[in-house]
């Protein structure tokens, strides 16, 4: 399945600042039905993510995102294929990764996006399994 990060990735990406506040990235969010936003530098360098978990955990909606964002970011380049991105997901039980291009975010990739991927394809096993009959089967040294 040879499919490229690339091809798949939302590259629509909504970002963040780490002095912006929690009430200012809430809005954003609820805006677009977003579940994370990369936190990046003024050179649009990933320094962290935020979540809607961890917006829900945050009580004063003028707190910066400096304060609550995961600095733990995992990237992915867009060349990738996207088997790297699913068992870099199941690994490391997140559901988004950064899409870089030379360091700088270019896009998001999703669950959701591979989910999609599967969705439009149907996967046929290539070698199903035979029905065994009783009694076939390597012979006991007792039987020999």
């Amino acid at each position: 399945m040879n499919v490229k990060i690339l091809e798949l990735m939302s590259n629509n990406v909504i970002t963040a600042q780490p002095h912006q506040t929690v009430g200012q990235l809430k809005e954003k969010m609820a805006k677009r039905s977003l579940s994370s936003v990369p936190v990046v530098s003024p050179d649009n360098i990933p320094v962290g993510v935020v979540s809607a978990s961890d917006i829900l955990a945050t009580e004063k909606e003028g707190t910066a995102i400096s304060n609550i964002m995961t600095e733990k970011v995992y990237t992915i380049p867009e060349y990738e294929d996207v088997s790297v991105a699913a068992r870099m997901m199941r690994n490391h039980k997140i559901h988004h990764l950064i899409v870089t291009q030379e360091k700088k975010v270019v896009g998001v990739i999703s669950s959701y996006d591979l989910l999609k991927l599967i969705e439009g394809r149907r996967f046929i096993m290539k070698n199903p399994p035979t029905p065994k009959s009783k009694g076939v089967g390597k012979r006991s040294k007792a039987e020999s």
